[in-house]
């Protein structure tokens, strides 16, 4: 390209912008009718406030980066989409805002792709919510809130919460390798309350698969509230490579963020406030060189696989779907407060896995309030030790000087602990103001 023709780019942008309509409609049948007319770059569809009752919308179009395409509420938070209602899209630029998913009976509620071969990229779903007060059946059914394809997506300050159906309520899709994927960033969202299952299948969120999980996925799931998740022991299910957990705050969830599958991710300054619950846990480490630093953990009150920090056994030659063993791991700059189990190495996940983790790094971490600070059930000679202090009666290993009894009584409280009110749609919390107490 000329750098005459570069110049142009701009000017063009905005005789593309200049030419952009807002287009309001009132129903499904009228959404159909705008999205098959050639929806352009920094059009805006307007969605009439009201209840939307098993509306399919489906929108297939490229906006751009300077002018995306819009679907809006034409005022947050009272465009109602109920029953089986789903909203697919996929192109390039698009920007959801706004919209409220109550109750949703279908499989999914938003999803990023509109046929199996048409992706979604540089997308991105804000302020938006989507919510069940209904109470838990038992037909087995299986459904998501959000499915997320393509690339480079983003869903931000949404609100999830009150999942009873059986399948994760945000799930990550990967497919092979050669496509453009993953990169997506999941941030500032509030999920909330989702009562336990009773079986697998209840995660909160799950990146990838057993199948593709040795893929890179790269995403960053950062500055979201995950209050009592409890749909079962995973409450986020990393099944990827390259994926960055950071400044996330986990309240009351009865499970862990468990690195179920893949390698090389990082799992960093995280606050883990049991505060009390039954089966509260941390961070479930299966795989190779996977980093989990500066994270703060307090009052957790799970064992084994919900322990405050918990190593899983390796299966020798495992399939996919099994456990790999920890290999390489950083553990570095984590602190322990009051939990009932910090840190457990060796915790069996099936009668075949017996291999103990090896290359891993237990550097600068501080362990206060426990009886024992490690529980160890089988060879840690792979493990290496270096300026870890704990105030416990016994470190729970062979004398070791990386792991000794000292230190202050207290932790200082961690900086990065992310509120529920720094999260979540602005039109929600407003709505809970005007409700009150």
């Amino acid at each position: 390209m000329t750098l005459k023709a570069a110049a142009l780019l701009p000017a063009l942008a905005l005789l593309a912008h200049a030419g952009a309509k807002e287009l309001p409609v009132a129903d499904a049948g009228e959404f159909a009718t705008v999205a098959g007319g050639g929806v352009r770059p920094g059009d805006v569809i307007v969605l009439a406030a009201g209840e939307w009752k098993d509306a399919a919308l489906k929108l297939d179009a490229d906006g751009t980066e300077a002018a995306p395409v819009r679907i809006k509420a034409l005022t947050p938070g009272t465009t109602l989409l109920t029953g089986n209602s789903r909203l697919s899209i996929s192109g390039d630029h698009i920007i959801v805002e706004g919209l409220w998913f109550k109750n949703p009976t279908g499989d999914e509620a938003l999803e990023f792709r509109t046929r199996s071969d048409q992706l979604a990229s540089d997308c991105r779903v804000t302020q938006c919510a989507v919510t069940n007060d209904l109470p838990a059946d038992d037909t087995g059914h299986s459904a998501r809130f959000a499915s997320i394809y393509g690339a480079r997506n983003r869903i931000d300050h949404c609100l999830f919460q009150g999942k009873t159906t059986l399948g994760t309520t945000m799930v990550v899709w990967l497919a092979g390798e050669t496509t453009d994927q993953g990169r997506h960033h999941i941030d500032h969202n509030y999920f909330g309350p989702r009562p336990p299952l009773g079986k697998n299948g209840g995660e909160t969120i799950r990146i990838g698969d057993s199948k593709t999980s040795m893929q890179r996925a790269d995403c960053v799931v950062e500055d979201n509230v995950f209050e009592r998740c409890d749909g079962e022991g995973e409450c986020i299910s990393n099944k990827s490579c390259g994926n960055l957990y950071q400044h996330n705050t986990f309240l009351a969830v009865s499970g862990t963020l468990t690195l179920r599958h893949g390698n090389d991710c990082t799992v960093q300054k995280n606050t883990f406030l049991g505060q009390g619950a039954k089966g509260t846990g941390g961070v479930r480490v299966i795989g190779e060189r996977h980093r989990v630093l500066g994270n703060y953990f307090e009052g957790l009150r799970g064992e084994d696989e919900r322990a405050a920090l918990c190593f899983m056994l390796g299966i020798p030659s495992s399939p996919a779907h099994g456990y790999f063993q920890v290999k390489d791991a950083r553990i570095e700059g984590n602190v322990f407060v009051n939990c009932d189990h910090p840190v457990v190495i060796g915790v069996a996940g099936s009668k075949t896995a017996m291999l103990p983790p090896v290359g891993v790094q237990m550097t600068g971490n501080f362990i206060t309030g426990a009886a024992r600070a490690i529980d160890a059930r089988c060879d840690i000679t792979g493990l290496r030790w270096k300026a870890n202090l704990t105030n416990a009666k016994t470190t729970g290993i062979p004398k070791t000087d990386g792991l000794v009894i000292g230190g202050p009584k207290a932790a200082a409280a961690p900086e990065t602990t992310i509120s529920r009110h720094q999260v979540g749609p602005e039109w929600w919390k407003n709505e809970q103001q005007k409700e009150g107490p």
